[in-house]
């Protein structure tokens, strides 16, 4: 399992339409009548968030695929601020065959731990150190053996970013959660087509 970000167009907004967006209102500025464009342009649902020292604003792709057939299983869509480990339970899958799950650390934590063991699986999520206290060499060890696996995940997501004939790379031409979600789940089924494809003709 693992999560990418898709980026949402470029929005300029005050300081304070950003507040009250993030505190689930409406900017009054939106439904102002004479700049009623303002608003058919904005995308309330979108967040910002960081990773690798980079700001995104759009949404989070977060991804079950298949380890050995790189098939997607089940994705979930959710605004880019929301952490990884709150839709690992929508992303389990409890007709796959194999009971490990691999994840990065992002997954990482003693709750979904132990959901996981309530539920049958066997936890192969990455490990980390701790501020104070570094990973230890079988860790990192253990977290080599685990990234055997997921750098096959990865493929997925490199697959789409690369592609811009048929899978939009990772720009979201669209607003709202809503249609967010309609567009990436068409990209999985494009994705999955093509992978498809690509497995019976070898």
């Amino acid at each position: 399992m693992d999560a990418s970000i898709v980026e949402s167009p470029r929005q300029r907004n005050t300081r304070q339409e950003n507040a009250q967006i993030k505190a689930g209102e409406r900017p009054a500025s939106f439904d102002d009548p004479d700049h009623l464009a303002k608003s058919r342009q904005k995308d309330t649902d979108a967040r910002r968030t960081i990773k690798r020292n980079r700001r995104y604003i759009g949404y989070k792709n977060h991804v079950n695929v298949d380890a050995q057939h790189k098939l997607i299983r089940r994705y979930a869509v959710t605004d880019a601020a929301t952490h990884d480990s709150q839709k690992i339970d929508e992303l389990l899958d409890e007709r796959n065959t194999n009971k490990d799950v691999y994840g990065d650390s992002a997954y990482r934590g003693q709750a979904i731990r132990q959901r996981l063991e309530a539920q049958g699986y066997r936890d192969r999520i990455h490990r980390k150190g701790v501020r104070g206290r570094a990973l230890s060499e079988a860790g990192k060890a253990a977290n080599t053996n685990k990234s055997k696996v997921r750098a096959r995940v990865e493929h997925v997501f490199g697959r789409q970013a690369q592609c811009a004939c048929h899978l939009g790379r990772t720009l979201l031409r669209s607003i709202g959660i809503t249609r967010a979600k309609a567009v990436i789940g068409l990209r999985k089924l494009v994705y999955n087509f093509d992978r498809y494809a690509r497995l019976v003709a070898h």
